[in-house]
């Protein structure tokens, strides 16, 4: 098995550190100590080391699946991740710890005394509580105590460590008691058994509503590696033969049948069938393919409006890690792991609240004790209850989760969030420039408007581009295929033309049924004497200043009618302007155009600052003066031109059509080529801030309000918390932030 290296670590930029990228590991996520290993163990199993793996170099061994360890060490105060763990893991441990929390907590002298009832007694009940917790504690409280211990041995504290230290607390109290009542001491206090029991097993629920919560996240992810198909249908000579996608090759020919998802990148040899890219673009409106198509692996050949399913022969032109599909979810991938900078805040909360929690507990021991009103249990209950309660859980979870969800959605939106900072500043964007070719245009010429001549006898657009498609049909001219293309595109019936001749520059002429058809420049018109209004000779003269190409369509000696070709502006153009205008963003055009194509295609779609002729590094110079009044600016390209532009802009959207050296210029990819991505990303973002937000006041609020309430603050008020008491608002905590972050899902 080959592992190609990736030299690209910061810290270990040589080959002596190197990175992993195999199938296992496709980001090639630096493993240098103390990362942790995500490798899933097949080289072992065919007697290899995997290079990269900081335990396969060390000559360590992998955590298996079914073990029962949680290893939080590498979490530290740096978030949770909890992707590589089974919830199913942890439902079984939380059903083994319910069944010996029950009679701990049914046979605990604290509790009967509480509610009132007496238990069943025989010789020995009495020490049940105390059987059930010290199992409970080497058994499914160990995955805290050995987690917790790594949190401060790396001298990077955490949540952990709290739960470490109160269960810890908590039992060596415990037994310490227990143990003198079995001497024949009795001090007449009360032991925490029942307490350390329950908040074991309510941690393990809130750990399996954590995992729960971050797998459901990771589904959608998952959905969309399941749109790619297992094996494909491969055509040699005149037989089909089904074979695994893997073994697919550039070149072979792939039949796609009705309803079946394209297994690889390709192109069209025979066949035409519409295609559901939703997947790749956002987009629900399906894509006709024809001969010559691109088509896309994990693309599906769908249903048209009458209910008719075609299919496709397609020649394979990008496999495995090489299709457009790969690279997406690499992309996705990576951008989960990143942090943005809110995250890296709650990181630091984390941290700084283990040292809240430890000051908190000691003032606490000290103030009750000085106070001498309290019995040793009740202070001691104190302390173990501020330890639980601090735990910064839901502060673990507040932006991980949302960051899971939010680059899962994005990618099925025709989004790829390349960098989670430049992400999260969409939110915040005051101004958005524009790239025309390519952006707001569709960088191709076609046919963008037809006018019908003033004494035109016709009087029909439609037998004008017919007419006009007829005489080009065999032409390889751009702009007869442009006229063509814009015939076929309305269904348009074209005869057949004779006597093909061509002028000499000035155009084409041919008999077209009955007529003699001219179709050239309007210096044809001047050469041939044809009469052609002002009202016309206006019209085309303003065409022309535009930047557009103006072609005459002249029958039997009239002109009938005129055809504008220039660079077509796209459909959604317009309205991805309007609706980032409602966003309250300034939208300009920054092209290096001449002026009056610009001021054209700025008026048809509402754009009133206008930038052109600008050389690559005049664009980011332009940014950089917007920019001085601390404006955050984005910037839409995708070509080679646009990269200085895309670097300098605080959020940068390159095209997914564009050039590479755009694409990893820019911050976000726009899969569709569409501008309304834009918008999509803008309020994703929005969307995301304002629940990132609200996720990190709910986790912090909750700990600087429960804190205080756990030390005894509000005793005089009668409000006392217990530490499993303490344990459950910690987990209905974690919930609430878990649920807050799915809503991000509606939409």
């Amino acid at each position: 098995m080959s592992h190609p290296l990736e030299h690209d670590c910061k810290a270990h930029n040589s080959a002596k550190d190197p990175r992993c990228v195999c199938d296992h590991n496709p980001g090639g996520e630096c493993h240098c100590p103390p990362n942790e290993c995500k490798c899933d163990r097949q080289h072992h199993l065919i007697g290899e080391t995997q290079e990269g793996h900081n335990c396969c170099a060390t000559g360590g061994e992998h955590q298996h699946a079914d073990s029962h360890s949680h290893d939080h060490a590498h979490h530290g105060h740096e978030g949770h991740d909890h992707s590589h763990h089974d919830p199913n893991m942890f439902k079984k441990q939380v059903l083994f710890s319910s069944l010996l929390t029950i009679p701990a907590v049914y046979f605990s002298h604290t509790v009967q005394m509480l509610l009132g009832y007496q238990a069943i007694s025989f010789p020995g009940s009495n020490y049940i509580p105390a059987v059930a917790g010290i199992i409970l504690f080497f058994s499914s409280g160990r995955v805290f105590l050995t987690t917790g211990w790594q949190e401060i041995r790396a001298k990077k504290p955490g949540m952990m460590a709290l739960i470490a230290m109160a269960l810890t607390v908590a039992f060596a109290y415990s037994l310490f008691l227990t143990t003198s009542d079995l001497l024949g001491y009795n001090f007449g206090h009360m032991d925490f058994w029942w307490e350390l029991a329950t908040l074991v097993t309510i941690m393990l629920i809130g750990h399996w509503i954590e995992m729960s919560a971050v797998m459901s996240a990771s589904n959608a992810l998952g959905e969309l590696k399941s749109l790619l198909p297992d094996t494909a249908l491969k055509v040699t000579g005149k037989k089909q033969v089904t074979v695994p996608v893997s073994q697919i090759n550039i070149g072979d020919e792939i039949m796609v049948g009705p309803g079946a998802s394209v297994p690889v990148d390709g192109v069209v040899l025979t066949g035409s069938a519409k295609l559901d890219e939703s997947m790749l673009t956002g987009e629900s409106t399906l894509v006709e393919k024809t001969e010559g198509s691109t088509v896309f692996a994990g693309t599906t050949v769908s249903a048209d409006s009458n209910l008719k399913l075609g299919s496709l022969v397609i020649q394979a032109t990008g496999t495995g890690a090489n299709t457009a599909f790969s690279q997406i979810l690499k992309l996705v991938e990576q951008a989960q792991q990143s942090k943005s900078k809110t995250q890296r805040l709650a990181d630091q909360a984390a941290g700084w609240l283990f040292y809240v929690a430890f000051a908190a507990a000691l003032v606490t021991a000290i103030y009750w004790w000085l106070n001498g009103t309290q019995s040793a249990d009740f202070v001691l209950e104190r302390i173990v209850t501020v330890l639980v309660i601090a735990c910064p859980h839901a502060l673990g979870l507040a932006i991980p989760l949302v960051t899971s969800i939010t680059t899962a959605k994005a990618a099925t939106s025709g989004l790829l969030i390349r960098n989670r900072q430049m992400f999260e500043q969409a939110a915040k964007l005051h101004a958005v420039l524009f790239d025309k070719t390519g952006t707001l245009t569709y960088g191709k010429r076609g046919v963008s408007a037809i006018r019908i001549a003033n004494k035109s006898k016709l009087q029909d657009e439609g037998k004008v581009l017919a007419l006009a498609a007829a005489v080009e049909f065999n032409s390889e001219h751009s702009i007869a295929k442009a006229i063509v293309q814009a015939a076929n595109k309305r269904n348009l019936k074209l005869n057949q033309a004779k006597g093909f001749e061509a002028l000499a520059g000035k155009g084409v002429s041919a008999q077209v049924g009955k007529f003699e058809v001219l179709v050239g420049s309007p210096a044809m018109l001047v050469e041939r004497n044809i009469r052609m209004e002002v009202i016309d000779l206006v019209w085309a003269d303003q065409a022309t200043g535009s930047g557009s190409t103006v072609i005459c369509v002249v029958v039997d000696g009239v002109l009938e009618g005129l055809i504008k070709l220039g660079d077509l502006i796209r459909e959604s153009a317009a309205q991805a302007v309007y609706e980032l205008q409602r966003e309250r963003i300034r939208v300009g055009m920054l092209t290096g155009d001449a002026s009056g194509v610009a001021n054209y295609v700025a008026k048809e779609i509402g754009v009133s600052e206008i930038f052109a002729e600008t050389l690559p590094w005049q664009k980011a110079e332009k940014i950089k003066d917007l920019q001085k009044d601390k404006s955050v600016v984005g910037f839409v390209g995708d070509g080679v031109n646009d990269a200085p532009a895309l670097a300098q802009a605080d959020v940068s959207f390159a095209v997914g059509a564009g050039t590479n050296v755009a694409i990893e210029s820019a911050g976000i990819v726009l899969i569709s080529d569409d501008p309304q991505a834009v918008v999509r990303a803008v309020k994703l973002s929005k969307r995301v801030r304002a629940k990132s937000l609200q996720n990190l006041w709910w986790a912090a609020g909750y700990n600087i309000l429960a804190i205080p309430l756990a030390a005894g603050l509000f005793m005089p008020l009668g409000l006392v918390l217990t530490p499993a008491l303490g344990a459950v608002l910690m987990s209905v905590s974690t919930l609430i932030v878990a649920i807050n972050a799915q809503t991000l899902r509606k939409k």
